[in-house]
């Protein structure tokens, strides 16, 4: 049993917006919200669950990226005094 309707926001029928304030709203399918439902949460707390784990993923391969970097620029570094 799904969780959500049409008239929910963040379903299909809801175009995407951006909210200024730091919110995105953007249309799930019915695999999220029976997903959701599955597990006992929100469709809203899946996702942002799933964005956290993304986002903390994506920021290790930039600071992996920025350590390869640095080592490989290390003697530049050091004369820029860095």
């Amino acid at each position: 049993m799904s969780r959500h309707t049409p008239d929910t926001p963040g379903t299909r029928d809801t175009p995407d917006t951006h909210d200024p304030r730091g919110t995105v709203t953007l249309p799930v399918g019915d695999d999220v919200a029976d997903l959701a439902d599955a597990r006992g949460v929100s469709v809203e707390e899946l996702v942002g669950e799933a964005v956290q784990r993304y986002v903390a993923h994506e920021a290790t391969l930039v600071r992996q990226h920025a350590q390869r970097l640095a080592l490989r620029h290390l003697p530049l570094l050091k004369r820029l005094g860095a």
